[in-house]
């Protein structure tokens, strides 16, 4: 299976930001969309990630102050990406070595979706659930 198959299941819509966002907005749209992370972008450009990690360290380090800061300044830059082709064992393998929970999905420099590890998990599942009862269909059946 592959990454293409958890975007058909959930849709490609991704939600970002501009990047000069404040801490204090990015927040809110997190809160208000139910979401553990930004992805801050101009068009279809992906500058970098925000989660909700990288929120709280900014706090720790600023106090009530980094709310007023823009998101770029506590986003990471360097993104770990992923393409639709490549499989989810590939990507899951990537997130848990990383230590990372959401990776964003790209055709060539184009954002075209984003994949957590919850979507990841919950495929694997799927897969594992479906080869047991095939398994257990075809020793009934012989």
């Amino acid at each position: 299976m592959t990454i293409a198959t958890i975007l058909d299941k959930k849709g490609r819509d991704v939600f970002t930001m501009e990047p000069s966002s404040s801490l204090s907005e990015v927040v809110k749209t997190l809160r208000d969309k139910k979401i553990g992370v930004v992805l801050l972008a101009e068009g279809d450009r992906l500058l970098g990630i925000l989660s909700e990690r990288d929120i709280v360290r900014a706090l720790s380090e600023n106090g009530a102050s980094a709310l007023s800061e823009i998101a770029s300044s506590h986003m990471t830059s360097s993104v770990m990406t992923c393409v639709e082709g490549d499989t989810v064992v590939s990507v899951m393998s990537r997130m848990t070595s990383g230590r990372f929970r959401h990776m964003p999905v790209m055709d060539g420099t184009r954002l075209v979706g984003l994949v957590s590890i919850g979507d990841v998990v919950k495929l694997r599942i799927e897969e594992t659930e479906k080869e047991a009862a095939d398994m257990r269909a075809y020793i009934a059946a012989g």
